[in-house]
């Protein structure tokens, strides 16, 4: 997902976004230990997304405070 797209969400909707992030990076590391994940490239988008995420909801935080 795009930093774009992200910055486009309310903050309701990234936080659910981050909580089928998790889900999705908790599934894709189980397959990666059974062997059974077909694209291991899609752990490290997961992972970058997931901070996309997290990286806006600070920077929403940030901007409230003050």
């Amino acid at each position: 997902m795009k930093p774009n797209k992200v910055r486009e969400l309310t903050s309701v909707e990234l936080e659910q976004k981050l909580t089928e992030l998790k889900a999705e990076l908790f599934n894709l590391r189980f397959q990666h230990a059974t062997n059974q994940l077909e694209n291991p490239m899609r752990i490290k988008e997961v992972k970058k997304t997931i901070a996309r995420v997290k990286t806006t909801l600070r920077e929403r935080e940030l901007k409230q405070s003050v």
